[in-house]
């Protein structure tokens, strides 16, 4: 392979990683309302509640639903084995990764700036309180749990990096051993689990916020059930025992926990 190609891949895939921590890092202050905290304002800034004027519920509604219905449909379609199986005629499987996580910050870009803000009466609102202090820290606490569960698994792999260095260097990437350490041993997807913590803990929960939280609940429970059944078909019993053995998402005893070097399998949340 040229070099000006291996250095093309390294470069794309930096770009598409760089492209996922800003879309994730916005993400924060969007869902959060946290620019509003921060003092920042303009158009750019943002967020479920504001950056543009509030909406009429059918407007909201049908927008709103077409932007998480886009993300939803490109993060679940470029997962499945069969895209991907038709992708990889295409793509070459050093930016394969990259480019589905392009994609999908590309989806959550457009997201931030189409959403619109909808309902004035909140469903509740402890601002100003000290709850409001402890479900603002529960909120950082899962955007801080889903970021240590991916270095858990193999943060770089998951987010394409490491495919395209590996390219670029020349060097194969080593086979994932099928494992749960850390917080899989406690759940399944934690990955998931810091997302709805992050979506749910708010001060104030508008009609907007709502919205948005209940769509991505639903997304959540149902991307599940796509990427166990191909947890299953790739590796069979391994997944079966270690589903039967874990709680999906609350961390919950069950019968008996997996062994610490069990041959289980961490989700790949793609």
């Amino acid at each position: 392979m040229r070099s000006s190609v291996r250095s093309g891949y390294l470069a794309f895939g930096t770009v598409a990683y760089l492209a996922f921590l800003s879309t994730i890092l916005y993400a924060i202050g969007f869902v959060g309302n946290f620019w509003e905290v921060l003092g920042l304002q303009g158009s750019f800034w943002r967020s479920v509640d504001a950056g543009r004027a509030q909406s009429g519920l059918l407007e909201g509604l049908l927008v709103n639903g077409a932007l998480l219905g886009l993300f939803a449909a490109q993060h679940s379609l470029m997962a499945r084995r069969g895209f991907k199986a038709f992708w990889a005629r295409f793509v070459p499987a050093a930016i394969e990764r990259s480019v589905y996580v392009l994609a999908a910050s590309a989806c959550l870009a457009l997201l931030y700036w189409q959403w619109r803000p909808i309902g004035t009466t909140p469903i509740w609102d402890v601002s100003g309180t000290p709850l409001a202090f402890i479900l603002l820290g529960v909120s950082l606490f899962g955007w801080a749990l889903l970021v240590v569960a991916t270095f858990m698994i193999d943060h770089f792999e998951l987010f394409g990096l490491r495919q395209a260095l590996s390219a670029f260097t020349g060097q194969a990437l080593p086979r994932q051993r099928f494992r749960t350490p850390g917080l899989y041993k406690a759940v399944r997807h934690p990955i998931y689990l810091g997302f709805l913590i992050a979506f749910w803990a708010t001060p104030l929960m508008t009609l907007g916020h709502l919205v948005f939280a209940l769509a991505t609940t639903f997304y959540i429970l149902l991307g599940i059930q796509l990427e166990e059944r191909d947890l299953v078909n790739e590796h069979g019993d391994a997944y079966r025992t270690y589903r039967e053995q874990v709680n999906m998402l609350l961390p919950l005893p069950k019968s008996s926990n997996p062994d610490a070097e069990s041959e289980a399998a961490a989700p790949s949340h793609r």
